[in-house]
Order: structure tokens, then sequence, then C-alpha cells
């Protein structure tokens, strides 16, 4: 019997890793609609002089964006969402970024955009581990974002606390468009809080004849709207 509740257990632990492997931390989101949009949505580009990093996504002609990152990043992309991972060798970070559309997340009862959105990416993992979160937190950032956290415990979890935490900072762009921004593998808490809060600090959005192919995004922050 305890042999059988041993591989029961294993076999759990197997299940929810490739789960969370194929599940990134911005749950499932919505392809760009790249037609007519020159290019790639998203690019990058490190600044040796300044010693950062600056991402820009396009998200139609007339909406674009731009966030900045210290030191050396890495970008890899896909088409619904891009991945940025830090170069340093003393920093293990990864930054996802996704784009939700409204019409997405329309069917959701709450009240405002991001609200929705927070509550379909809990749906998604909860539906995806089976059960509903112990602990879950929504606030709003000074920078204008909403911060989504969710906490699950069991014990067949593969960390020694058992436990999972996913938090995602959701930041409406738009009526029709919302970015979402995780930070990933970064070991210490105050370092994670510290990098998210100069990436929402620095992030500026774009509309209008503002993001005609080749402009540069240097408009106002996101804060400022």
């Amino acid at each position: 019997m305890a042999v059988a509740r041993s591989m029961k257990a294993q076999a759990s632990q197997v299940l929810i890793l490739a789960a969370l492997a194929s599940f990134p931390s911005t749950q499932a989101a919505t392809a760009l609609p790249t037609q007519g949009v020159p290019g790639e949505p998203f690019r990058s580009r490190f600044d040796p002089i300044a010693r950062e990093t600056r991402l820009t996504g396009r998200i139609a002609l007339d909406l674009c964006f731009s966030l900045t990152l210290p030191r050396e990043w890495h970008l890899e992309r896909r088409a619904e969402k891009a991945r940025l991972t830090s170069a340093a060798a003393d920093v293990a970070a990864d930054l996802e970024v996704g784009l939700r559309s409204a019409h997405e997340i329309q069917h959701m009862p709450e009240p405002d955009l991001a609200r929705r959105d927070a509550a379909f990416l809990q749906q998604g993992y909860e539906h995806l581990l089976g059960r509903p979160a112990q602990s879950v937190s929504l606030s709003a950032s000074d920078a204008g974002a909403m911060r989504w956290s969710a906490t699950w415990v069991d014990a067949n979890l593969p960390a020694d606390s058992h436990a999972l935490t996913v938090e995602t900072f959701i930041v409406p762009l738009s009526r029709e468009w919302l970015l979402e921004l995780s930070l990933t593998d970064v070991e210490m808490p105050e370092v994670r809080d510290a990098l998210m809060r100069r990436v929402l600090a620095d992030l500026k959005v774009e509309r209008g004849v503002a993001c005609d192919a080749g402009a540069p995004l240097a408009g106002r922050h996101l804060s400022s709207r």
C-alpha cells in the first residue's frame, strides 16, 4: 500500500511538472494581429553605453510600447509574446511579456479589463492544477498596473515548500489591449520587486502617428497618462 501511494505521488509530480513546463506565466496570451504591422512585433536592443536593454512592442500601426531593463538581456520572440533572459552571470531572471485582447476576456464578469484578465489567468491555473488557489492577491501599483498573484500548496508540488506562487502585472494599454508582465527565476524577492518597479516606471505607451514605422518610442510614461 505504501509503495502504491509513493508511486501515485511520483506520478502526480511528473504530471504537474509537465503541465507547468507547457503553461507559460502569461497564460495563452493572444496572438498579435500582425497584418499591417511592419517587421517583428517585438524588438530589443542593448545599449553598451547606458548598460541597459530596451524592448519595443508594436501591437498595431497606432499602438506600441517600450520598456527598459538594466544590463544585457536576450530576447526570444514568439508570435504572441516575448521572453527576455538576463545575460548576466550573477543574475538569473526571465521576463515574460504577453498581450491580451479585451475581446478574449469579454465574457468575464469583473468590472474592468485588468480584473477580468486577472480572473482569466487564475481560472487557467486552477484548471491546470485541478483546484482553487489557497491564497489570492489583487492590488493596484503606483505605476498604473494591477498586480495579481496566487498561491497553491500541495504535497505533490516539486518545491521544498510544496507551494507554487505565480505573479503577473497587468497593464491596460488601450480599450482593446492589455500588457502582461511576469518575472520568474529570481531567487531574492527584494531583487524581483526592485526590477519590476523599474520596468513599470520606465514603461511608455505611444499611440497614433508616434507609432509610424521607424519612429522612436520616446513618449510619455504610462503612469502619466
